[in-house]
């Protein structure tokens, strides 16, 4: 078995592979370009904003560690061919840059994704910054050591770009964001996202929307200066791009194998890349099937890609297991405010035929007497008549955003908003009300269906 990409997809199907399968039963060998494996990427924004205090905390399992198992994980090393026919892949140090190739009888593909970086003047200046892996968070928190001054502009308002401008508030820089949509965090409905852009102002942070970035501006020494908009100009010291990822497949994609519209490899609910017995691929450069609409997605989360290599690992591994799809469960934060949402949008639920009906309600975490009690506000979304739940979104403070996963396993089971209602929730005054939000927001949805039904 050769994997592509020491991350957590590739890493958890090699130890679940290794479970099964002894040293003298399969072989693994893994190719991984960068420095670290087995790391949360979800935790960079949190290590470069200081809640966590060292890079290695967000390391699960070293280099070392995967070799004592019996894994023969080749860092710093880069695929750059792969011949499918002839079942090889071609890698190159990076430090030596020796070439070889290496034979497979069993491929898996975990090359995850890659920052969105416009082709812009001045975008591959000094002191511009993705952020998806920890050799990423190293290179930002060099140049914000090296910055000249305490600017940052952070392109994008998307999850990324939202923890981010929380990470760099926290090092004491004056933080704009600048977004092109109408509201920040577009995985929310518009009504939602107003209240992420108003808690963001409260905060400290500049929020600019409908900015469109059209130019980096450098200095004499080819350091960022600034970062201008159709309509204004933005000083900086520091650019954060936070405009999202696209899944890194241009040499799967070259060697013929099968991506979809959002450019990720297509699979089979085993992981086998469609239309092949031996390759399988997991992780961010994968498109997973949303259960809610019935179509096809990319959603670049650690939680998806472990599960995948799960999957992974024991098909290789000579066992059996599926992944069944996703219903785009996401929670964030800036700073105290907690941001979650799950299923549907009113534009997706649109864009597939789906009628529906919508309630949105006004709640506290806690008992409203109970001290500490902060308010949060629920979105829900309900198919028209049937009252089948298609999504729900919450912002508010401490409490609020792991409420989505009530909702999660709702949507998961097909239940309709009536059903919710009777759900069995914890309830004690410190931390909850007697109606808990998620279930009030489906009694109000419960009746705008009921009221649609008789209309």
């Amino acid at each position: 078995m050769v994997a592509w990409g020491g991350a957590g997809a590739g890493m958890s199907a090699a130890s679940q592979a290794r479970r099964l399968k002894g040293p003298h039963e399969l072989s693994i060998v893994v190719f991984e370009r960068g420095h670290f494996t087995s790391y949360s990427a979800c935790g960079i924004p949190y290590w470069v904003g200081g809640d966590v205090e060292q890079r290695d905390d967000l390391i699960a399992r070293t280099p070392e560690e995967h070799r004592a198992r019996a894994i023969d994980l080749r860092m710093r090393t880069e695929v750059t061919e792969i011949d499918v026919t002839g079942q090889r892949v071609r890698a190159v140090d990076r430090d030596s840059g020796e070439a070889s190739w290496t034979g497979f009888d069993k491929l898996v593909i975990a090359t995850g994704a890659r920052p969105v970086r416009p082709d812009l003047p001045g975008m591959d200046s000094a002191g511009i910054h993705g952020v998806q892996t920890l050799d990423d968070g190293q290179a930002l928190l060099d140049s914000l050591d090296r910055a000249r001054g305490r600017r940052a502009v952070v392109v994008g308002a998307g999850y990324i770009g939202v923890e981010m401008a929380e990470a760099l508030l926290n090092r004491g820089f004056e933080v704009t964001v600048l977004n092109r949509g109408a509201q920040p965090m577009a995985t929310l409905d518009p009504d939602m996202g107003r209240l992420v852009h108003e808690a963001m102002d409260g905060l400290g942070i500049t929020t600019v929307s409908g900015a469109a970035v059209t130019e980096i501006l450098t200095g004499p020494d080819g350091r960022v200066t600034g970062v201008a908009t159709d309509a204004e100009t933005y000083p900086a010291d520091v650019v954060v791009l936070g405009i999202g990822v696209t899944p890194e497949t241009t040499l799967a994609g070259s060697a013929g194998l099968p991506l979809g519209v959002h450019g990720g490899l297509l699979t089979d609910p085993s992981m086998r890349v469609t239309g092949y017995d031996n390759i399988w691929a997991g992780g961010d450069c994968v498109e997973v099937l949303d259960l809610v609409s019935g179509r096809l997605r990319h959603i670049a989360l650690g939680t998806h890609a472990n599960k995948h290599g799960q999957v992974i690992g024991a098909n290789v591994g000579g066992g059996y297991g599926t992944f069944p799809g996703v219903v785009g469960t996401a929670v964030s934060k800036v700073c105290d405010l907690e941001i979650a949402r799950t299923g549907l949008r009113e534009k997706d639920a649109k864009a597939v035929g789906l009628r529906f009906v919508t309630a949105t309600i006004e709640s506290t975490g806690r008992a409203g007497y109970y001290p500490g009690a902060q308010s949060m506000t629920v979105k829900m979304l309900a198919e028209y008549r049937t009252g089948r739940l298609l999504g729900v979104q919450i912002v508010g403070r401490e409490g609020a955003a792991k409420r989505v996963d009530i909702a999660a396993v709702a949507l998961t089971a097909r239940m309709t908003v009536d059903q919710m209602t009777a759900l069995d929730l914890g309830y004690a005054p410190p931390f909850s009300p007697v109606w808990d939000p998620v279930l009030v927001a489906a009694r109000k949805a419960n009746a705008a269906v009921r009221a649609a039904g008789s209309a």
